[in-house]
């Protein structure tokens, strides 16, 4: 993980619209939570949405994770103080923040051992989670 500070955005109307429809779920697609939006009556635009997910997730607020397709999926930061990893549904897109003690040093150490310097990182888990298994998924 970076040491680098990014700067916290400006809080506007749109992000502050993004940000209380993150509190409605997992990890979603930025369509799916700009068709959340405009479900809820929200004109914000899809190219708004997809900045302030970035911009967000760049400032910790959000978390992120990649789809095995290559799309990335957004969700509210339940820790952003907190660096994390998730283990993440790949049927339902449920995920939980879990714990991954000493990887922090062990990124750094494999990184100093190949002359890398400001490591950063991200670690995700994908299974089925029980209810979706229990569906037989």
């Amino acid at each position: 993980m970076t040491d680098d500070v990014q700067p916290r955005p400006r809080m506007t109307k749109q992000r502050t619209a993004v940000l209380e429809a993150l509190a409605a779920g997992d990890f979603r697609s930025a369509q799916d939570w700009h068709d959340h939006l405009k479900h809820d009556g929200s004109s914000i635009g899809l190219a708004t949405v997809y900045r302030t997910l970035q911009s967000l997730a760049e400032a910790g607020d959000v978390d992120t994770v990649v789809t095995d397709a290559g799309e990335t999926l957004y969700r509210r930061c339940e820790t952003p103080e907190v660096h994390h990893h998730h283990l993440r549904c790949r049927v339902c897109g449920r995920a939980e923040d879990i714990d991954i003690p000493d990887f922090e040093a062990f990124a750094e150490r494999v990184g100093a051992q190949h002359g890398y310097a400001r490591i950063d990182h991200t670690v995700e888990l994908t299974g089925v989670c029980a209810e979706c298994a229990a569906k037989g998924h």
